[in-house]
């Protein structure tokens, strides 16, 4: 935005603190003029300035007195003023050269304003914080384009590399090439439809309406409940009403995630399910709460706490039947921070992981 030229704060705080010291100066000499004159003859006789003083005498001695005292706290108040106010913004001129630096696309510049607590070290504080974040943030957008980009590449490479061998091999098997580009394309498709949901999910473009965690959980586990017969895990579902507020399809979209996933990543054989919905008692303001734990292999907090960057399939990033494409818990974090909420991953002991989303209580109607 164009501005027109104007004085700095450090010129405005300079006048200002000159200006208030020139109306102290002028009030104090006014009482002092007043207190002394008011009780003093106003006489003049020149024969007895001396032995008698009046008024007109304290007025010719007192004026030149008052001018130059007058003049030295101006001169005084505009240097003392232009000192201190340097002093005060010197810390300010650190935060303007920090968001300079920043603007230029450096965000690992850090103020770190030393010194006691206060308006400008809080200010400088919130800055770094907010550029911590935004470092934080960048970098994991720049992975995320990085792996869909290699996520998006991988299929259209295999289906390239299909048709390059129809192509050179006429009498290969046709039917067998269709089955496998059918795959390969429904992949890509599923892939994108996800990475489409993610950044809907994360622009709170949706209308918010009243939601019950408990039917959204059961209808999820009722979805998948053949898939967890074909992997032999048994799927539990219990709990009370948990009503919150926001999108239906994508609170669902959030429980068929948690669930297709521990279904996926659990035993080879005998495992196990469990989704929980509830209210948190207790907690101010009230909250809602899905959990969803599984078992399965035993896993370290160290790699528990990367499960939610995009592409990454439980331990590993795989491609088998029904992993998925490695979007789950990035779009579960999603849809859980656009509903003001909170999602916690922790492993269990005996093996597996315990899922909890926390979301705001709906208000009564």
């Amino acid at each position: 935005m164009d501005r027109a030229p104007g004085l700095s704060v450090r010129v405005k705080l300079t006048l200002s603190y000159a200006g208030f010291l020139m109306v102290a100066g002028a009030m104090l000499l006014a009482t002092v003029w007043v207190f002394l004159l008011r009780n003093v003859p106003d006489d003049w006789d020149r024969r007895l300035l001396h032995e008698n003083p009046n008024r007109q005498l304290l007025v010719h001695s007192f004026a030149p007195a008052a001018a130059a005292v007058l003049a030295f706290l101006l001169v005084f108040g505009l240097l003392g003023g232009w000192i201190l106010a340097g002093r005060m913004l010197a810390p300010l001129t650190r935060i303007t050269e920090a968001t300079r630096t920043a603007t230029h696309g450096s965000l690992s510049h850090r103020i770190q304003l030393p010194g006691r607590k206060d308006e400008f070290r809080e200010l400088a504080d919130a800055f770094d914080m907010m550029l911590v974040r935004l470092e934080a943030h960048v970098g994991e957008q720049r992975r995320f384009a990085a792996n869909a980009s290699h996520e998006l590449r991988t299929p259209l490479a295999i289906s390239k590399a299909l048709i390059d061998v129809a192509r050179t091999d006429p009498d290969h098997d046709t039917g067998e090439l269709l089955d496998r580009l059918h795959a390969v394309n429904t992949r890509a498709i599923g892939l994108t439809e996800a990475l489409l949901l993610l950044s809907r999910a994360d622009q709170r473009s949706f209308t918010r309406e009243h939601v019950d965690l408990s039917l959204v959980a059961e209808e999820a586990a009722e979805t998948l409940l053949p898939l967890a017969e074909r992997h032999g895990v048994t799927l539990e579902t219990s709990g009370d009403l948990a009503r919150t507020s926001g999108s239906q399809a994508l609170l669902l979209q959030l429980a068929t995630n948690l669930v297709h996933n521990a279904i996926v990543h659990n035993l080879p054989e005998r495992g196990m399910v469990r989704v929980h919905t509830g209210v948190q008692t207790g907690a101010h303001p009230e909250t809602v709460v899905l959990t969803v734990e599984n078992t399965g292999e035993k896993l370290t907090p160290e790699l528990t706490s990367t499960l939610t960057e995009p592409f990454l399939r439980g331990t590993r990033r795989v491609h088998a039947d029904g992993a998925g494409v490695g979007l789950g818990l990035a779009i579960v974090e999603t849809i859980t921070r656009a509903h003001d909420g909170t999602l916690t991953l922790t492993p269990r002991p005996d093996g597996g992981l315990r899922i909890t989303v926390e979301l705001p209580a709906a208000r009564p109607h």
